[in-house]
């Protein structure tokens, strides 16, 4: 196939319009962060998260495109093809945020796929398969842990089921959530659940900012990702006893923090790497009763472990219980594993058509693995798989000063439009 795929296309893509689209989007769940920048607050299945919702699917109707829901509530827009009863590409991200996230993190990869198709509408660019833009539901597992829900069920990696008693920090269930979702968007047609209930898609491709600092660092324009590292989430529980700090001598004490602290120390021995590729992670820490006179009774902590190569995954993963209660000397351990993915390689078909687009657009390009997982993670067994990103200033992301510029977007939207085109016309 040859190095130039639907100039017309390419050149179609408006970067005004996928900003102000963008923009239009980040002020639903705006607010400003400690130094002013622009942060976007928008859960899973409420209704900032219904009302970004609406606004997508009216500008996807406005250029035909038909939307549907399936019982996850991931939201479609779906453009036909000209041959009847092909496959779907698929591309597409998230809409929900992390409760201080940014504006640009899962939502730019919904509305570059948007933009894309509508490149190539006006462009008057038929394809032979349809192009499915896809927003999944609850990738960040901001509201509902853990994130890719939406993605983890259309393709079967979960039973649909599997999180319905799964609580906020509201106390509110996950499926009782989902449940008022669907009932609020009973007018949109309804779909059945990926591969679980239909046909698997030719393929798919997710747009992202990059989350990292090496594009940037670079100068250069597109990364081609190569695959996904693992991941690997546990919570940890420890409970002891409470006692009055003043009274209880410190060699009776069944303190929960105290053992916290050498289990973490113990993790930091386990999850030592010189090469600096391992990553371990204690980032939320609940202790009670949380006063400053008082020994803590119970500890709950999470930890994220990744690691691109899935033998130390599962090595080190395997090991983190038993390094745990041999640290521990006076409390009770529960250790729950949450979420389990194993590294994945993306498809060449998706990464050299991604190559392609970038050479053929004289764009800086360089093959990459993405640290952070995404909703494309669990696509992979399912079909031809890959992302595009696009550099990331400083690397932020899951800040409200994440940001990539109106001209970096438009790049990448660029490069996605000759993708879906190669993908969908083959």
């Amino acid at each position: 196939m040859g190095t130039v795929v639907a100039p017309n296309a390419v050149a179609a893509v408006s970067e005004a319009r996928q900003w102000d689209r963008l923009m239009a989007l980040a002020r639903i769940g705006a607010f400003a962060g400690a130094d002013g920048s622009p942060g976007v607050n928008r859960p899973c299945l409420t209704p900032l998260d219904r009302e970004a919702r609406r606004l997508l699917i009216g500008w996807g109707q406005a250029i035909g495109l038909a939307a549907s829901v399936d019982p996850l509530g991931n939201l479609f827009l779906r453009r036909e093809g000209t041959e009847r009863g092909l496959a779907p590409v698929l591309a597409g991200s998230h809409m929900d945020s992390q409760p201080a996230g940014g504006r640009f993190d899962g939502i730019w990869g919904v509305v570059a796929a948007l933009e894309a198709v509508q490149a190539l509408h006006e462009a008057g660019q038929r394809t032979r398969r349809p192009i499915e833009i896809v927003a999944w539901t609850n990738e960040e597992g901001g509201r509902f842990a853990p994130g890719c829900m939406g993605s983890m069920a259309y393709a079967g990696f979960k039973p649909a089921g599997s999180w319905d008693a799964v609580t906020d920090g509201d106390g509110i269930r996950f499926g009782d959530a989902l449940r008022e979702h669907l009932r609020l968007e009973a007018d949109l047609p309804r779909r059945p659940l990926g591969v679980v209930e239909g046909p698997a898609p030719h393929a798919y491709v997710e747009a992202h900012i990059e989350q990292g600092p090496v594009l940037e660092r670079e100068g250069l324009d597109i990364g081609i990702v190569t695959g996904i590292q693992g991941s690997r989430w546990f919570l940890v529980e420890l409970t002891g006893e409470s006692a009055h700090a003043g009274t209880a001598p410190v060699s009776l004490r069944r303190d929960a923090v105290q053992d916290m602290v050498r289990a973490i120390t113990a993790l930091n021995a386990l999850m030592e790497d010189p090469t600096d590729v391992l990553r371990f992670t204690v980032a939320r820490i609940e202790v009670a009763p949380n006063s400053s006179n008082s020994v803590a009774e119970t500890v709950r902590f999470t930890i994220d472990f990744r690691h691109p190569d899935k033998a130390v995954l599962l090595q080190r993963g395997d090991a983190i219980d038993a390094t745990i209660r041999a640290a521990v000397r006076n409390c009770d351990v529960t250790v729950t594993e949450r979420f389990h993915a194993l590294p994945v390689e993306f498809a060449p078909e998706v990464t050299e058509a991604v190559a392609r687009a970038a050479a053929a657009q004289g764009l800086g390009a360089r093959r990459m693995p993405s640290g952070a997982f995404h909703d494309a993670q669990f696509m992979v067994p399912l079909c031809p798989t890959g992302m595009i990103f696009v550099p990331s200033r400083r690397g932020i992301s899951h800040n409200p000063a994440e940001y990539s510029s109106p001209e970096q977007l438009a790049r990448g939207a660029r490069v996605l439009a000759q993708v879906l085109w190669e993908l969908a016309s083959g």
